[in-house]
């Protein structure tokens, strides 16, 4: 009988298993855990631990409860001077009422991520179009982001959705925008070094010629002063020369007959035509004059 017994004892622990397996659940710190049955949500167990379920009638959905981080890459943007750009922007958010986010997108994050990802790329177009590309990296790109994340946050909250923080994390120009940008920036960098050079070649004349005033009035005023003092020194030689002349005229007489015959006698070929008698030869002793002492 014992041996009859036995499969029905088995099929009875195997049972027993299958119903505990199938009526408990575990919940991890990482999660949050809906209880739905028939479709709809019975409870929702925020913490941690081990939970039950009637089994096989409820359906056990888990929840993401950690922070969640979605990237946009390469969204496209005009700013106020109609020039595009692409912006790379994350966004982080926390899943924090999970019944709302079973209700509106069935719990399913690629389908929450495609909604705020729409909105993203509207508060994206409407903030960056307010502002010139400047602003946009200047330090006015953290309001920007502040701005960008509270229009996020409104259609993420119908999701049960907490947006934490958008950040912006590239803003590029446009290939063919860039392209256009540069060769500009270019032309601008071009006409501000002509217009440097410019003004340092007027500023070269106006020192050259400032320079060239001050060689010409200093040389001017060299020759003045040295034609007073050329001036002043004939004069005091003159002054000389008259007292000595006034102490003996016959000194003075002789001194000048020498410096005539100097100049008047220089050279191997010098020739004067002259009486013999002429006041020329006074000192001479020609003829037997007193003032040789004969």
């Amino acid at each position: 009988m014992g041996n009859i017994l036995k499969p029905f004892v088995l099929i009875l622990v195997a049972i027993g298993a299958f119903v505990a397996f199938t009526s408990t659940f575990v919940v991890d710190e990482r999660q949050k855990a809906l209880v739905v049955r028939f479709g709809e949500i019975q409870r929702t167990v925020e913490g941690p631990g081990l939970n039950f379920k009637v089994p096989v009638i409820d359906e056990v959905i888990f929840i993401e409860d950690r922070v969640l981080f979605f990237e946009s890459i390469d969204k496209s943007v005009q700013v106020v001077d109609g020039r595009r750009y692409l912006v790379d922007a994350v966004t982080m958010l926390r899943i924090t009422d999970p019944r709302k986010f079973r209700e509106t997108v069935g719990a399913d994050l690629s389908l929450a991520r495609d909604r705020i990802d729409t909105r993203l790329d509207a508060a994206l177009r409407q903030t960056y179009g307010k502002r010139t590309f400047g602003v946009a990296l200047s330090k006015d790109r953290a309001a920007m982001m502040r701005e960008i994340r509270d229009q996020v946050r409104t259609e993420a909250k119908a999701l049960g959705i907490d947006i934490i923080d958008v950040r912006i994390r590239r803003t590029d120009l446009m290939p063919d925008v860039l392209k256009d940008t540069y060769e500009r920036m270019n032309a601008e960098r071009f006409a501000e070094a002509a217009q440097l050079r410019a003004v340092g070649e007027t500023a070269q004349r106006r020192i050259r010629a400032e320079a060239d005033r001050e060689a010409v009035e200093l040389v001017a005023k060299a020759k003045r002063e040295s034609e007073i003092v050329r001036g002043e020194g004939e004069a005091e030689r003159n002054r000389i020369f008259a007292e000595a002349f006034t102490k003996d005229p016959e000194f003075f007489a002789f001194y000048r007959s020498m410096k005539a015959y100097a100049k008047s006698l220089t050279g191997n070929d010098t020739t004067l035509v002259l009486r013999p008698d002429s006041e020329f030869f006074e000192y001479f002793g020609v003829g037997g004059d007193k003032k040789t002492g004969e």
